[in-house]
């Protein structure tokens, strides 16, 4: 079925957000090692960012390692840290010609020294693009966000800056690492799994779910399309009436 010419190019989500699993299994599938996953989903974040630019989405959030992540065997690890770096030297060029502006959200300052400026290299590369801003998870848990937004928020009482009647949604919405950006429409998942993993908890209370039994690697553009028709289709009521809707 031809799901990109269903959609209506005047109801797109403005931000998707991508929980990217089953690298590790779609490998294992091919009888190949865990960094083999890795590497095809690279390809998959390539031409889903190219899809996304081209349909004229704003912006895309991908899950790209969780503070859990840290956990896993250390030649893994490291193996995601070499991969990153070659990542980005390699679609820096294909982030300039289509314009995509890079940005982070996560704790950063854990990454190793090479790939942390590596990355801020980038980034300072493409601050000037203006179409899709593609937002990299890197060493990033919505606890630790929460976590480290108290912390300022308590920082902030301490010096006299802040009372205890001036909290409210929007601060706390301002003290989060995406400040700067809208919460995301639609929140895809990959892999059959269902749930949310400690990511973007704060952000995501409104928004709509769709969970794909695709694991990564085999996530293709059509499947994009798909998930995007899916969400035209739902009713989004943030609380009201159907006909408070409507009208």
């Amino acid at each position: 079925m031809d799901y990109k010419s269903q959609i209506d190019k005047e109801r797109l989500p403005r931000h998707i957000a991508i929980i990217m699993d089953g690298n590790g299994r779609w490998a294992k599938k091919q009888g190949l090692a865990r960094m083999f996953g890795h590497r095809q989903g690279v390809e998959t974040v390539h031409n889903i960012t190219v899809a996304a630019t081209q349909l004229g989405i704003e912006y895309l959030t991908l899950y790209t390692f969780s503070t859990e992540n840290w956990n896993r065997p250390k030649e893994e690890v490291d193996a995601l840290m070499t991969l990153l770096v070659d990542t980005i030297a390699k679609e820096t060029p294909t982030l300039m010609e289509n314009n995509v502006r890079l940005e982070t959200i996560g704790d950063i300052d854990r990454l190793p020294e090479g790939t942390k400026q590596k990355f801020l290299g980038c980034i300072e590369q493409t601050s000037h693009n203006t179409g899709l801003t593609m937002v990299l998870a890197l060493s990033y848990s919505a606890r630790w966000e929460i976590t480290e937004a108290m912390r300022e928020a308590v920082r902030r009482a301490q010096n006299g800056e802040l009372r205890a009647e001036e909290v409210n949604e929007q601060l706390v919405s301002s003290l989060m690492t995406t400040a700067a950006i809208p919460d995301p429409d639609l929140l895809i998942r990959t892999s059959g799994e269902y749930r949310i993993s400690n990511f973007l908890l704060w952000q995501l209370a409104y928004s709509e779910l769709y969970f794909s039994d695709c694991l990564w690697p085999e996530f293709t553009e059509e499947e994009l399309y798909k998930a995007i028709v899916d969400y035209q289709k739902r009713e989004r009521r943030f609380g009201k009436t159907s006909e408070q809707v409507k009208n």
